[in-house]
């Protein structure tokens, strides 16, 4: 995310993000991950994105269930099942996949529905030192989220916090 709270740019481009050097921590966040649910638009971004050979979430590292929650035709590359519905219904066919580890939300509109519907436990915020001046918020008309800090973690230029959501 921009450091003034976006998570891409007007026309959801987020090739910036990769300008930064990733945060220290993120491994230890990929190898808890057993399963993530993408938006379309973010995975865009996967499928464009500047990592390499591999689209895949971490740069191919990361080896897990990926969902897709999208609204209208999806026809997903090998690898991705596509979902539609409600938030709820994607998050229990996720955490079925993920098993015992958790499941990650990449998105500002799967992330806005996810805290809607009370089913946030932790926000990990991975904040890059650049200032977007607009684009897509990092989680737009959720309401407000009461959050506890457990955890700053400064890298080389990416800072991330973690919170965990107070019920």
């Amino acid at each position: 995310m921009s450091l003034d709270g976006f998570v891409a740019g007007p026309e959801h481009e987020m090739d910036w993000i990769f300008e930064h050097p990733a945060s220290e921590g993120w491994e230890e966040i990929m190898e808890a991950t057993g399963a993530i649910i993408a938006g379309r638009n973010s995975q865009a971004v996967n499928e464009r994105s500047a990592l390499g050979a591999t689209k895949a979430p971490y740069g191919g590292r990361w080896s897990g269930a990926l969902f897709v929650l999208t609204h209208g035709p999806y026809d997903p590359p090998e690898g991705i099942t596509a979902l539609s519905g409600d938030i709820r219904d994607a998050i229990a066919t996720a955490q079925a996949a993920a098993g015992a580890k958790k499941v990650e939300l990449f998105g500002s509109d799967i992330s806005a529905q996810a805290f809607a519907a009370g089913l946030v436990d932790e926000v990990v915020v991975h904040i890059a030192p650049v200032v977007l001046g607009d684009g897509i918020p990092f989680s737009p008309g959720s309401g407000r989220v009461d959050l506890e800090l457990v955890g700053a973690r400064p890298g080389q230029g990416v800072t991330t916090l973690r919170y965990r959501v107070r019920r």
